[in-house]
């Protein structure tokens, strides 16, 4: 199968890793979507509640922030009321983005959906709200033959709105993180509109439902994302790639080629338009792109895992085993790499390696669904090397 690219323009309170959100000043042109090649979306594409609180989530805040605060700075009071272990417990999750509510409701989130509540409910206590863009190395997953970027956006908490006449005072603002950012991050940090993060939020919806298939609410969303700030070029990517599995390869062409045109060193657009030029038969052109691609990018995310892979295949366990640990290098968090490197290493006998990895797959898994699987396999790990040391 082949494989595309999608920017997951995550706003993230943790620590996912970045993608400079590229932009184009002008409006789209209208050709770029294609509307008749679509059903309607089987639920109404809004955004209108992305920021609602809700009573329960005033409620929260009455008790939580406001009763409890006991002289503490209002901006640390939320932060803590939130945050910490024996309030909210919030806990992560990469599977969907929600909104505030949802957010709230579940009490787990991914990045941008934390920082979705965590912005509305600031704002409910009139507090200035400012996000920004974090550059940090970027950060890829995959999903089938989906293979994605995040970035990473975090909030800045300003006194409430009613102070801000005092004029600017770096004391006055609280930056939301949870991670150490370097120092040259922080000093690189540009700030968002909130019209960027609400593109970021259906951009995410449409790379979701993009990976479930539903190629028609996908196309919605991404269009969504587009009409919400025609300025912000990774919208008009993912459109490109709802188009590729849509089959509408000249419609691809078309909006991975524009997303191009404003960022041609953006290695996603370049590999993505490549892809399209090479199915519709247009070799040569697909070739040249590639070329630039590779002076680009020599070894693109996932280069060494994928060989890894092959070497699975071929029962080379050792070199998959070295392949892994050289993705791993790359990307230390990323739990798959952990969890291939786990299997290569029990493949060889090496079962306190084996453990190790596994263990570290199950710590840094994203979704409830990823965590449960790797714990299952840790346990028959362990269970197969008691067995064996008793032999």
């Amino acid at each position: 199968m082949l494989s595309r690219l999608v920017i997951l323009c995550a706003a993230l309170l943790s620590g996912c890793a970045s993608l400079s959100p590229e932009r184009v000043a002008s409006a789209p042109p209208a050709r770029l979507f294609q509307d008749q090649l679509f059903a309607p979306p089987s639920a109404p594409v809004s955004t209108d509640q992305l920021f609602t609180v809700t009573p329960a989530m005033e409620a929260y805040l009455q008790e939580q922030v406001l009763h409890q605060q006991h002289g503490k700075d209002k901006r640390q009071a939320l932060f803590d009321a939130l945050y910490r272990r024996d309030k909210l417990q919030l806990e992560y999750d990469s599977a969907i983005t929600r909104n505030a509510q949802q957010t709230f409701e579940a009490r787990r989130g991914n990045c941008l959906s934390l920082v979705i509540m965590t912005a509305a409910l600031a704002n409910k206590l009139g507090l200035e709200v400012q996000y920004q863009r974090i550059t940090m190395d970027d950060a890829w997953s995959r999903s089938g033959n989906l293979y994605f970027s995040s970035g990473h956006v975090n909030l800045i908490l300003g006194q409430p709105k009613l102070d801000m006449s005092r004029g600017y005072n770096a004391a006055q603002y609280m930056t939301v993180d949870f991670i150490p950012i370097p120092a040259l991050a922080k000093q690189q940090a540009q700030p968002l509109e909130e019209r960027t993060v609400v593109a970021m939020y259906m951009n995410n919806r449409a790379a979701e439902l993009l990976v479930q298939n539903k190629l028609d609410d996908a196309y919605w969303w991404a269009r969504g994302a587009v009409a919400q700030d025609p300025g912000f070029l990774n919208a008009y990517n993912t459109l490109g790639v709802v188009y590729q599995h849509h089959g509408d390869l000249a419609p691809a062409e078309q909006v991975l080629r524009y997303a191009w045109n404003q960022a041609p060193d953006n290695t996603v657009f370049l590999y993505n338009l490549a892809q399209s030029l090479g199915e519709m038969g247009r070799t040569q052109e697909a070739q040249a792109l590639r070329s630039r691609l590779a002076q680009l990018e020599p070894y693109p995310p996932f280069y060494f895992f994928n060989q890894g892979q092959q070497a699975m295949r071929a029962g080379d366990y050792a070199r998959a085993r070295d392949l892994f640990q050289r993705e791993l290098d790359r990307s230390p968090d990323y739990h798959e790499f952990h969890f291939w490197l786990a299997v290569a290493s029990f493949k060889l006998g090496d079962l306190a390696r084996a453990d190790i990895h596994m263990k570290q797959a199950m710590e840094n898994s994203t979704t409830r669904g990823d965590h449960d699987l790797y714990a299952a396999k840790l346990d028959r790990l362990k269970a197969y090397e008691a067995q064996t040391s008793r032999q």
